[in-house]
């Protein structure tokens, strides 16, 4: 039903109230779904004494128990799944870095939810059946790079399926199959922009890319601004959980206001993260999403641990979903350092003031007696490094002295020289906590 500069006209500029309505319909449905079908459910329920026809308008959505990550670890791999195993058709999951993977398990159903919300997130972000999208995500269990698979092939466009690696070979093939579409982290696209001018291409003359769709970890609109500069593209965020479906959750319009949730898939809620209380709409919480539709693995108000706030005003491109901003960090990735709450996200923003810095840092916590210590890796840029007037010494407290008025901690300082510093064609690495039993 595409129309324009809509991908389903009707249902991305639906009234708030009709969007409510079917939403408060759908929530009914799917929590007597998850009751009758869903064993952890049923007895999530039952433990505190809910039943489906308590259900009866949006206030009775806080009657239901949050759902977290740790239930999803510990009823690995199927223990949440609400259809019979001959059913489920695809399955993807977390790196399971720590403990068990979580694990998504779609029925044909839910995937074909994935691929018509992922082709309207892509149509919402400029994307047309003439583009030739370079998927640069990683294929395999992690989501990125299927999720963007199904969505252009939806939406008609031609694919380059190259998931991630060989940069070089990347570039290439930008160049000589025409991409005007990239779709991956937004530290890989930093990557490759660094990677393009050490090799002598200029994105700009040598390549026709017009727009950038990135995702998978926070990026602040200082990065934002760098892609675009270096790329010569127009940059749109997406967001995504494998606990949801993956990519397509919500993504920018070209008013690059807020990302719009399709509410016609997803209810989604701020909530203070250390009380659990539901915040009103423009206060900064914790997302906290349930899907209405999701058969094989369903999720009612599940804490996705990251922080944003939500706009619910009918957005200038014409679409009545509510937006939430750009992800700033999450709640569980805040550090305790000398007993003061500090996020990665906080220390990008000090360094991103240096216009000698590179958009790279290493946070190294350690504890070797009884404190901890505090040293932050920053990397200089070329330019700066072949500044002969620069004084290291007079940067390096300049930037202590950012990083203690935003944090009100003293860290010590290392700078090291341009590419010193490990580069990531995935999710970045920010933090190195060797304080593990040492506490």
């Amino acid at each position: 039903m595409v129309n324009g500069k809509y991908w389903n006209e009707k249902i991305e500029t639906l009234p708030r109230e009709e969007i409510r309505a079917y939403q408060l319909q759908k929530l009914k449905e799917q929590v007597k779904y998850c009751y009758d079908n869903s064993v952890f459910y049923h007895k999530k329920f039952d433990s505190v004494g809910l039943k489906p026809v308590d259900i009866k308008t949006f206030n009775d959505l806080q009657k239901i128990p949050f759902t977290v990550k740790a239930d999803l670890k510990e009823n690995y791999p199927y223990g949440m799944v609400a259809v019979p195993s001959d059913e489920i058709v695809e399955v993807h999951a977390s790196s399971g870095t720590t403990g068990n993977p979580i694990v998504g398990a779609y029925t044909r159903n839910d995937i074909d939810i994935w691929q018509e919300i992922m082709a309207r997130s892509l149509y919402t972000a400029g994307g047309r059946p003439q583009d030739i999208i370079h998927i640069a995500y990683g294929y395999g269990l992690f989501t990125g790079g299927f999720g963007f698979h199904y969505g252009a092939q939806k939406l008609g466009t031609r694919i380059v399926p190259i998931g991630g690696g060989m940069t070089q070979r990347q570039i290439t093939l930008m160049k000589d199959l025409g991409v005007t579409i990239l779709a991956c982290t937004p530290s890989f696209a930093v990557y490759l922009a660094e990677t393009m001018a050490k090799e002598g291409v200029d994105p700009k003359k040598d390549l026709i890319l017009s727009r950038g769709i990135f995702g998978a970890e926070p990026w602040s609109q200082q990065i934002r601004q760098r892609i675009e500069k270096e790329l010569g593209i127009e940059a749109f965020d997406i967001y995504g959980l494998t606990e949801l479906c993956g990519p397509g959750v919500s993504v920018e319009c070209p008013q690059h206001e807020g990302l719009h949730v399709w509410e016609d898939q997803f209810i989604v809620e701020t909530i203070d993260p250390d009380t659990g209380e539901t915040l009103p709409d423009g206060q900064e919480g914790e997302l906290v999403f349930t899907a209405l539709n999701k058969t094989g693995l369903p999720i009612l108000r599940y804490r996705s641990r990251d922080i944003s706030k939500i706009n619910s005003e009918k957005c200038d491109c014409g679409r009545t979903h509510t937006r939430m901003l750009s992800v700033t960090g999450r709640s569980d990735d805040m550090l305790i350092v000398r007993g003061v709450n500090v996020f990665p996200s906080q220390i990008e923003f000090a360094i991103l003031q240096f216009s000698e810095l590179a958009p790279y840092y290493l946070i190294i916590l350690d504890r070797p007696g009884a404190l901890d210590t505090f040293l932050i890796k920053v990397e200089l840029t070329p330019q700066s490094q072949k500044n002969t007037q620069l004084d290291i010494k007079k940067l390096t407290y300049n930037i202590q002295k950012r990083i203690h008025i935003i944090t009100g901690l003293s860290a010590d300082i290392e700078v090291v020289k341009p590419n010193e510093l490990p580069r990531t064609e995935g999710k970045a690495k920010r933090v190195l906590d060797l304080r593990k039993g040492k506490m």
